[in-house]
């Protein structure tokens, strides 16, 4: 483990519920600068809720997350943004009477540390699927270009952290892998990353620590490989 003073995320002992729902229970996670880590489980088992929760969209929360060195346990999901976070959440979230091009530029700023490695450009070269189609609104496009679409507005804020929500659901073999070589990419390039998504071995094939989710609490967690060689791993994911 690195040292706390590494870590740009720390999250402890972290409770969540929708209502009268307990969804979360006690859950501990910290993520390193550059570090990339996985968050694994079955349906349902609390990964979506638990990225919410740190994101501050879920109201109902309990337990402290320190960002970038500041409390954040209470903060609200545009305050989290603006200290270097991004997310492309499950669905895509693209806008959809906006172009490509405006959908981008809308999102681009410079990061913490006037950072501007991922530039419009840059984007551009990185999705050239986009660049062909820069004057569509975000609803006529594919759901794989609104997927890339997605992590390049995200890249565009220069992130420190940015956390993926089943990046690949849904999208044809072809763009799964465009999509995993970008998140390779994104690994590369030192951003933190937080990854969900149903492919459990590329997810362990990218990150450095994984964490398994059942029921809302953590069942197994460690570094990549040892997750991966795990007895346990297919029990806990159902596979």
């Amino acid at each position: 483990m690195k040292p706390s003073s590494e870590f740009i995320l720390e999250a402890s002992c972290i409770h969540a519920w929708y209502g009268s729902s307990h969804v979360l229970h006690g859950i501990d996670l910290a993520i390193g600068r550059g570090e990339t880590i996985g968050l694994l489980g079955r349906n349902g088992m609390g990964k979506s809720t638990l990225i919410r929760t740190l994101l501050g969209h879920v109201t109902q929360r309990d337990g402290r997350i320190i960002l970038f060195g500041q409390d954040t346990s209470r903060a609200r999901p545009h305050e989290v943004a603006r200290l270097g976070v991004a997310y492309v959440p499950e669905g895509r979230g693209v806008f959809p009477n906006l172009s490509v091009r405006e959908n981008l530029i809308m999102a681009a700023r410079r990061g913490r540390d006037g950072r501007n490695d991922w530039s419009y450009e840059r984007v551009l070269e990185t999705f050239p699927r986009l660049k062909e189609r820069l004057s569509n609104l975000g609803a006529q496009l594919s759901g794989g270009e609104q997927q890339m679409l997605s992590i390049g507005r995200a890249l565009m804020t220069h992130p420190d952290l940015i956390i993926l929500d089943e990046a690949t659901e849904g999208l044809a073999p072809l763009i799964v892998l465009d999509i995993w070589n970008v998140i390779s990419a994104i690994r590369a390039s030192g951003i933190a990353t937080l990854i969900v998504d149903r492919d459990y071995r590329k997810v362990l094939a990218q990150a450095d620590r994984a964490l398994v989710l059942q029921k809302g609490q953590v069942v197994l967690q460690g570094n990549a490989d040892a997750v991966a060689a795990s007895p346990a791993l297919a029990d806990y994911l159902g596979v």
